[in-house]
């Protein structure tokens, strides 16, 4: 039995949940599994079914998914599932990796260290049952749209409306919203999803005050001193490799944005990143949003910072 503490990382997509799980993952303590949570997880990684993206996960439906995360935080890889899934030779590639991040955080006996954005909601759950300590990143809400509205990634909320009791516990007031909102609308579904998001958030943060809730633009700004005080409240080791790690993947000489070919690297130059909204949505997309989430975003993000 692996008996360290794990770590969750996740947030909204597209939040940072990537960059802070990389950062964090710096320190050989830790071992970096990606993602069990989303539907098109690999089988070796985690072998329980996954039918909803932002699948919620409590005590009443846990059986059909403790089971895998018991096996998965004991680094017991499933070779045979993912053989069977394979088809294509970077899913033959992909296999050779997780197989090798299992072995090793089995033989080395690191921390699981687990980046999933699709686990917000039952943050609890995985507090309370698999003892995960949970760091929350926040990106504002406009930075989160306009991420969305430059990859042209919809959003299909029946994800969240065929998930009756994530319904009941949080999102029943947002139905007809959800309902009703145009398939083609990224800015009105992502402001949408980021205030139901970020509204259960806080209501995680009131129930468990020991949570790590970590804004990216924050992070963005000084990145050292920010990911130092992370390190220390999570009792991770913060030496000079892991420095210049994090000084690396947040340079002034990396891209100011993304290729949308390399969606999910993590090195950019961070201070520039941060205000790339305000060049890529328009006056009205920016208001509609505030007025759309400024119900919850006042709780993360002053007036100054709109």
């Amino acid at each position: 039995m692996n008996m360290k503490q794990p770590i969750l990382v996740t947030g909204a997509h597209r939040s940072g949940t990537t960059w802070v799980g990389r950062m964090l993952a710096a320190n050989p303590q830790t071992a970096y599994i990606s993602e069990p949570l989303n539907v098109l997880h690999r089988r070796g990684v985690y072998r329980a079914d996954v039918q909803h993206w932002y699948q919620y996960i409590t005590a009443e439906n846990e059986g059909a998914y403790l089971p895998a995360f018991h096996e998965l935080l004991n680094y017991r890889y499933h070779l045979f599932a993912e053989i069977g899934s394979i088809r294509s030779q970077k899913d033959f590639l992909r296999m050779g990796r997780d197989l090798s991040i299992f072995m090793k955080g089995k033989l080395q006996n690191q921390r699981v260290l687990l980046k999933d954005p699709f686990a917000v909601f039952s943050a609890p759950w995985f507090a309370k049952t698999l003892n995960c300590q949970i760091v929350i990143t926040v990106r504002h809400p406009a930075g989160f749209a306009s991420s969305l509205k430059r990859l042209n990634w919809p959003f299909d909320f029946r994800d969240l409306l065929n998930q009756p009791m994530l319904m009941r516990d949080h999102l029943e007031q947002d139905r007809a919203e959800m309902e009703s909102i145009p398939a083609d609308d990224i800015i009105g579904q992502s402001s949408l999803l980021w205030r139901m998001i970020y509204r259960a958030v806080h209501s995680t943060r009131d129930l468990l005050p020991e949570i790590k809730i970590v804004r990216h633009e924050d992070l963005s700004l000084d990145p050292v001193a920010g990911y130092k005080s992370l390190y220390e409240s999570l009792g991770l080791t913060f030496d000079e490799k892991v420095r210049d790690t994090i000084l690396n993947s947040s340079s002034s000489e990396n891209p100011t944005e993304l290729s949308k070919k390399r969606v999910h690297s993590v090195k950019l130059d961070s201070r520039a990143n941060m205000d790339n909204w305000k060049k890529r949505l328009t006056a009205e997309e920016i208001l509609r949003i505030r007025k759309m989430t400024e119900s919850v975003s006042h709780l993360f993000y002053s007036d100054a910072e709109w």
